[in-house]
């Protein structure tokens, strides 16, 4: 995964909080850089026809966009429920982040026939709480 599919997975992410349109302040937050930088990727993004950016409205994934962002999810979910739920690490969501941009597909697929993923992953992912709404955590206070 590469800086490209973090943001579109942002942008995913984004528009399923906001139920519309990826504003930069909420991209910013969520991937932790500033405005400027979240601008200057979303103009990239849009020269690849993977995102449709309107001025002050913000930004929506085209189809190819949103194909992306859904396997890159799909990807980190993986590894974040193989780290839960195989290796029992407390601190996931830090871990997750760590490797999915260096977790190929290959190993995300191998990683896969090892977990118990449910069928409609990605999308019981559960953005206020960063991880799948059926993750099975050891302690409640992970999940907040």
């Amino acid at each position: 995964m590469n800086t490209a599919d973090q943001y579109l997975k942002a942008i995913y992410l984004a528009q399923r909080m906001e139920d519309g349109p990826a504003s930069t302040g909420t991209l910013a937050d969520l991937l932790e850089v500033s405005p400027a930088s979240v601008n200057e990727m979303i103009g990239k993004l849009e020269d690849r026809d993977l995102v449709e950016h309107e001025k002050y409205k913000g930004a929506t994934l085209t189809e190819e966009g949103l194909e992306r962002a859904h396997d890159t999810l799909q990807t980190y979910c993986i590894i974040e429920r193989f780290l839960t739920n195989v290796l029992e690490v407390e601190e996931f969501r830090d871990e997750a982040r760590a490797l999915e941009s260096v977790i190929d597909d290959t190993v995300a697929e191998r990683l896969d026939t090892i977990i118990d993923r449910p069928e409609e992953c990605p999308d019981c992912f559960n953005v206020e709480k960063d991880c799948c709404d059926r993750l099975e955590v050891s302690d409640p206070a992970d999940a907040d």
